[in-house]
């Protein structure tokens, strides 16, 4: 066993003091606070310290990242017992829990593999299992009412954030992915309404499946991907299983359109970099809009509020479909003769940004047309009609992004913000055309 397993272990033995916390109540944060005093002052040599000592610790004589791990802990305990507005002890529990063995599940994996997927499914798959577990436990300790669809559906949400964080951050920022994890899952718990077995099935299910196809045949990087689902899961706890499928549409086919005929579109000039893989950035430059929008149709679906309601599901397809419609129009557009500029129309080599063909226009509006369709038989769209202001928001999206493309960009702004300021101008666009509808 390498010491990094044995470590891992060690983290994986202090985060299961986490279930002791109902039963200790408002003394929950004790062990934890007990374990930073002894990793930040009095551990300094010894098995102990061989045992949870990272490179960095070694260097500095004390267990500062162990320190860190359970001050984090004791603050997310104090969190769940203390203030009048609490953090459910039971996503307390799981968030340390998820943490601490979901390492452990990527330690043990790579024992065995040097594939970064496959260590970050363990990851992913030892934070499901913890955090599932830990949160049967509290509610088996204070004898609430189980909810297992729902504890599985949260634990994967957690699971997934904390495996994005870490391909991100390094191991001594594992404080901050705790903490991360546990107020994202607040935030989700308090937003979302009931999860049926149905919902957590198929949300889990496909999403993985689908994130697992995306890497595999190389429309997505492992950040991308863990992006993509996470989102894809957000939508399903937040709006529903109609949002899930309307936003993976865009992941789905855009991919999908990223991939084609790429060798061609590489000797032109105007292929996605990577090999197509999308990244975090990318993923979130084209969906950020719209997961402000379905945690605002939550928020109005939480107060009761109508025309709010209307508003942000508009937005939502909008920016959806002004991603779709982007999307589309580059990677086919890409592949023809004779661009024009956008503002100018006059003509240009391939891949200038701003640059736009009439076959590309053509499948942008195809692209937007797909959503709207979707977006008419799946989301609550306040009426029929609303489906024209999903495709006339796709279209403006993709108009704004090549207009962009042919002012800006590069001058002051990266594709990415591009990319958001496009979404972002669908989402408006089609809350505008709907009004006089």
């Amino acid at each position: 066993m390498t010491s990094t397993l044995r470590r891992a272990g060690g983290f994986a033995g202090v985060g299961t003091l986490a279930l002791a916390a109902p039963s200790l109540g408002s003394a929950a944060f004790v062990p934890f606070a007990a374990v930073a005093l002894l990793a930040a002052f009095v551990i300094d040599d010894g098995p102990l310290f061989e045992l949870f000592a990272r490179p960095g610790d070694r260097k500095d004589g004390r267990l500062n990242g162990l320190a860190g791990f359970a001050l984090a802990a004791t603050g997310l305990a104090l969190l769940a017992t203390i203030p009048r507005v609490k953090l459910p002890m039971s996503l307390f529990v799981a968030s340390v829990l998820m943490l601490a063995y979901g390492n452990l599940g990527a330690k043990l994996v790579g024992e065995r593999s040097t594939d970064d997927f496959l260590t970050t499914a363990g990851f992913v798959a030892g934070a499901f299992l913890a955090g599932t577990f830990g949160q049967v436990a509290v509610a088996s300790i204070s004898d609430t009412i189980l909810l297992l669809p729902r504890f599985a559906f949260l634990a994967t949400l957690g699971g997934l954030l904390a495996a994005l964080l870490r391909t991100t951050l390094y191991e001594r920022d594992d404080p901050l992915v705790m903490v991360s994890i546990a107020f994202a899952l607040w935030g989700v718990d308090v937003l979302a309404g009931q999860i049926s077995t149905l919902e957590a099935a198929f949300g889990i299910g496909l999403t993985i499946a689908l994130g697992y196809a995306a890497y595999a045949i190389g429309t997505a990087s492992i950040a991308g991907m863990l992006t993509g689902v996470f989102l894809g899961l957000l939508a399903t706890a937040l709006g529903g299983i109609g949002w899930f499928i309307v936003l993976i549409s865009f992941f789905g086919i855009g991919g999908l359109a990223t991939k084609f005929r790429y060798d061609q579109k590489e000797s032109r000039g105007v292929a996605e970099e990577n090999e197509g893989a999308r990244g975090t950035g990318n993923v979130l430059g084209n969906s950020a809009v719209s997961l402000v929008a379905v945690v605002g149709f939550a928020l109005t679906q939480t107060i009761g509020h109508q025309l709010g309601t209307n508003l942000f599901v508009l937005a939502f397809a909008g920016s959806v479909a002004a991603a779709m419609s982007d999307t589309l129009s580059s990677e086919i557009g890409g592949l023809y003769d004779n661009p024009r500029l956008i503002t100018t129309f006059k003509r240009v080599s391939p891949g200038t940004d701003g640059a736009v063909t009439w076959q590309g226009e053509i499948a942008g509006i195809v692209g937007g047309a797909i959503v709207a369709g979707l977006a008419l038989v799946l989301l609550p769209l306040p009426s029929p009609l609303a489906a024209f202001a999903v495709l006339g928001g796709g279209i403006i999206g993709m108009t704004v992004d090549s207009l962009l493309g042919a002012t800006v960009e590069g001058a002051g702004l990266g594709n990415q913000a591009v990319n958001f300021l496009a979404t972002l101008a669908g989402a408006l666009g089609a809350m505008l055309v709907w009004l006089p509808l």
